[in-house]
């Protein structure tokens, strides 16, 4: 389907989501919520895509929500951008990211505040330029985290630094952000999407249903005890191994010493 304010490209089994508002930052209006979303969905149920790179056009990742609409009119309420339900789009949007089931990048260009660094936090990997920035933003507008900002980022990186961001609203720097943990790689910024696709290809090209099962076991170990987890790995391992003719192909590319072609299957 069309898209209006993100485009997607599809290439090599690697999904590249690339929101498309630069002279907002990539700020997230009422049509990019909704196409993010939806793109979200459909790469889901994909089977021709392995994996998923989010990244921003221009000079920013997102700037969050885009607060340039009108307001409600029932005084007391705030913007409906910033609804902390559930079951609005916030918690929707955190839900959609998490639950694409593949293995997802974010190739952070620039600035990703607000909405749009609980957005990264959502990715499985975040690779960054020199120009990517972290921002909080929320207590600056009266506000609390939402997006899954206070679910994901102490649990990336630890109680004490999340707190340290969120109640100061201070700007994390990329260099400051790779010591953290916000960032698994730095690379120069010409060079980003190359490396976060190269990244993502190295993925694709491994057994589908591993990768799968490799990220929901460790997703699962944030909730388990050690003896509930470890009985999540022997689940995750017979479901892999239901993938009989991978198994058999990567026998055989070994014996032929030719890269394996997995199929999923």
């Amino acid at each position: 389907m069309p898209f209006t304010c993100l485009r997607l490209d599809i290439a090599d089994e690697v999904a590249t989501v690339t929101l498309d508002r630069p002279e907002k930052l990539n700020a997230l209006n009422r049509a990019l919520q909704q196409e993010l979303l939806e793109v979200c969905h459909q790469l889901k149920h994909d089977d021709g895509v392995r994996a998923v790179i989010i990244t921003g056009a221009g000079r920013g990742f997102c700037s969050g929500a885009d607060l340039s609409g009108p307001l409600p009119e029932q005084p007391g309420r705030v913007p409906w951008q910033q609804l902390t339900d559930e079951d609005s789009w916030v918690g929707r949007q955190a839900r959609a990211v998490a639950s694409i089931d593949k293995p997802t990048i974010a190739a952070v260009n620039g600035i990703a505040a607000g909405a749009g660094f609980s957005l990264a936090l959502a990715c499985d990997i975040r690779i960054g330029s020199e120009h990517a920035r972290f921002k909080s933003v929320f207590i600056e507008r009266n506000l609390s985290p939402d997006s899954g900002m206070s679910y994901f980022l102490p649990r990336i990186v630890g109680q004490g630094n999340a707190l340290d961001i969120i109640l100061t609203s201070r700007a994390v720097e990329a260099e400051e952000a790779l010591r953290m943990g916000l960032l698994q790689r730095l690379v120069p910024h010409d060079r980003l999407l190359e490396e976060a696709q190269a990244a993502a290809r190295q993925i694709a090209a491994h057994p589908p249903i591993a990768a799968i099962m490799s990220r929901r076991v460790v997703q699962r170990s944030w909730e388990n005890g050690l003896d509930a987890q470890l009985r999540e790995e022997i689940h995750a391992i017979a479901i892999c191994r239901r993938a009989v003719n991978d198994a058999r192909e990567q026998r055989q590319a070994f014996l032929e010493k030719r890269p394996p072609r997995f199929t999923g299957s």
